[in-house]
C-alpha cells in the first residue's frame, strides 16, 4: 500500500506542481512520475518528499523543488546517448532523471558525504550510465568537454567562460546566475564553434554553489 501511495503522490506532484509550471515535454513528465523521488530524500524529510519547496540535504545544501527540476530538465532537452556534465550531484535525484532519459551522466559533487550518499541511492535504484566524482565546479569547469549538455544545480555569481567552451556545437547549458537571494535561470546553446545563444528562463533563488566563488577576470585596457 505504501508503494501505491508514493506512486500516486508522485503523479499528483507532476500534475499539480510540475505541469502548471509550463513543463509540457511528455518524456520529462513521464520521467518525473516514474523515478522514485522519495528514495533520494533524507529519511528525516521523507514525509515531505513531494512538497513544493527545497528540502535540506546538509547544513548548506538543498534539494531543488520538483517544479524547478522539471523546468531544468525540459530546458536541457536531452536525447538518448548524449553526454551530460552535472555540477552538484546533491541527492542524486536529478542525476537519476537524466539517466532515465537515456543520457550518460558525469556528475561532480563538492561535498564527499553527499557524494557517497547519492552513490548509494543511485546504486539502490540500479541507475546506470552514471559516473560520480568529488570536485569543485564553482571556479570553472572541472571536467573537459565536449559535452552535449551541462547543468549547474547551484547558484553562480557569473558563469566562467570555460563552461561555454566545454559545450559541443549544438550543446545546451542550464545554470542559475546571479548573487543570492535571487538568480536568473538561463540556457546557453552553442550554435557554432565561436557562437552561443543565451535565453533567460525564469527567476528564482537557490543556494550558491559550494567551493568558493569564481572571480571575474580583470579588465585589461
Amino acid at each position: 500500500m505504501h508503494a501505491v501511495n508514493d506512486e500516486l503522490a508522485r503523479r499528483n506532484m507532476v500534475l499539480q506542481q510540475v505541469r502548471p509550471w509550463d513543463v509540457i515535454h511528455p518524456r520529462v513528465l513521464e520521467a518525473m512520475a516514474d523515478v522514485p523521488r522519495e528514495a533520494f530524500v533524507p529519511e528525516a524529510w521523507r514525509h515531505l518528499a513531494f512538497a513544493d519547496f527545497e528540502l535540506p540535504l546538509s547544513a548548506d545544501a538543498r534539494m531543488l523543488p520538483p517544479r524547478i527540476e522539471g523546468r531544468l530538465l525540459q530546458a536541457l532537452d536531452l536525447k538518448p546517448g548524449e553526454r551530460v556534465l552535472e555540477i552538484g550531484t546533491g541527492s542524486g535525484f536529478f542525476t537519476a532523471l537524466m539517466a532515465r532519459l537515456g543520457a550518460t551522466v558525469t556528475s561532480v559533487e563538492y561535498d564527499p558525504e553527499l557524494l557517497e550518499a547519492a552513490r548509494a541511492r543511485l546504486a539502490e535504484q540500479e541507475i546506470d550510465r552514471v559516473t560520480l566524482s568529488q570536485g569543485n565546479g564553482a571556479t570553472g569547469c572541472p571536467v573537459p568537454g565536449p559535452w552535449e549538455a551541462i547543468v549547474i544545480t547551484g547558484g553562480l555569481s557569473f558563469l566562467p567562460d570555460d563552461y561555454r567552451e566545454a559545450l559541443a556545437v549544438g550543446g545546451r547549458l542550464v545554470a542559475f546566475i546571479g548573487d543570492a537571494p535571487l538568480q536568473q535561470a538561463i540556457r546557453i546553446t552553442r550554435t557554432d564553434t565561436a557562437a552561443w545563444h543565451s535565453t533567460a528562463l525564469f527567476e528564482t533563488g537557490v543556494p550558491m554553489l559550494r567551493g568558493g566563488a569564481a572571480r571575474r577576470p580583470a579588465f585589461v585596457f
